[in-house]
């Protein structure tokens, strides 16, 4: 399994190319142990789900609750976990792409320190 990610995460594409291997994170993984490297993609993931929490958060600021809760403090309280989970959830299923960008450039710092 870990071959299928860093295959996935070492290969670029932007979106008017071919996809094409990224050579520069290839070599900085193999210099950065697997665990630090797990420790990194998590940080990742939960940046990317700050980031879509915040935006999910201001998507929804303007609804007001409907139904039989209505617009109680309680439907606030609910919306703002709701978002947290979409959030995690979102990110954990590869997001916006914003995570490999954050492991990228994190794998490449630990690199150059090691």
């Amino acid at each position: 399994m870990a071959g299928g990610i860093i295959n996935s995460i070492t290969t670029y594409a932007h979106p008017l190319t071919v996809k094409r291997p990224d050579t520069q994170l290839a070599e900085a993984l193999t210099k950065v142990p697997e665990a630090t490297q797990k420790k990194i993609r998590g940080q990742a993931q939960d940046f990317e789900a700050m980031f879509l929490n915040s935006m999910f958060s201001q998507m929804t600021s303007g609804i007001k609750g409907e139904g039989p809760f209505g617009d109680t403090p309680g439907t606030g309280v609910w919306r703002s976990m709701l978002t947290d989970e979409y959030s995690k959830s979102f990110a954990k299923a590869g997001g916006v792409g914003i995570s490999n960008d954050v492991f990228r450039t994190l794998i490449l710092q630990q690199a150059k320190r090691g």
